[in-house]
């Protein structure tokens, strides 16, 4: 574990899912289905399987999801899977909390970044997201072959956009996503949305540190 620094933060490295934007599998599997015995079903080959990590690490393909997926349906919801899959980045809305603190940030000079575990296709869901156009730069887990909490990942940001771990602040809903930025150097902040662990909490941490 790298010793504690007192260098000022100069960047914020944001998650996407939970922190950017919502990420609700099973709100997304009601979207499509007319039952909620049908959302849990859809959830649980979809969303709620192992297989989609391995989608987010790009080991798989999309193709590959939708067969595993189609092989723990029935048959009657085949057509479901596939308008969930082609369109539940639609309703993934971003949390405007976040997303402002994140523009105001870079307006007052800091640097944003994103981190996500995420597949190939962010940016149908990142494209709702107020903060994409001032982002400084980004890597996704599928794009490197690489996930979060690895040590790696955060450190491949910091080489790709030439910035001081010792200076960066890491944002995430996953608590051991945070101790694998800290691990790389970095300082993190567990997002939770919850009084402590919110939007106005970052902000304070953020300022305390710069």
């Amino acid at each position: 574990m790298p010793e504690p620094t007192s260098k000022p933060i100069r960047n914020i490295v944001f998650d996407m899912g939970g922190v950017l934007m919502n990420f609700d599998g099973p709100y997304f599997a009601s979207l499509f289905t007319d039952t909620p015995e049908d959302a849990a079903l859809l959830q649980g080959a979809l969303f709620g399987t192992t297989m989609w990590s391995l989608l987010d690490s790009g080991t798989i393909t999309h193709e590959t999801m939708r067969r595993y997926a189609e092989s723990h349906l029935p048959e009657r919801l085949h057509p479901n899977l596939r308008q969930c899959i082609a369109h539940w980045p639609e309703h993934s809305e971003p949390f405007s909390a976040t997303n402002e603190l994140a523009i105001r940030l870079k307006g007052e000079g800091y640097g944003i970044y994103l981190l996500s575990n995420a597949s190939t296709r962010i940016m149908e869901q990142l494209g709702h997201a107020p903060v994409l156009p001032h982002l400084d730069g980004y890597v996704v887990s599928a794009m490197e072959r690489l996930m979060k909490p690895d040590p790696a990942i955060y450190q491949l940001l910091c080489v790709r956009y030439d910035l001081d771990p010792a200076e960066c602040v890491f944002v995430d809903d996953n608590l051991d996503n945070c101790i694998g930025a800290e691990a790389a150097g970095m300082r993190s902040f567990h997002f939770t949305r919850e009084p402590g662990h919110d939007a106005a909490a970052l902000e304070a941490f953020v300022r305390e540190l710069s």
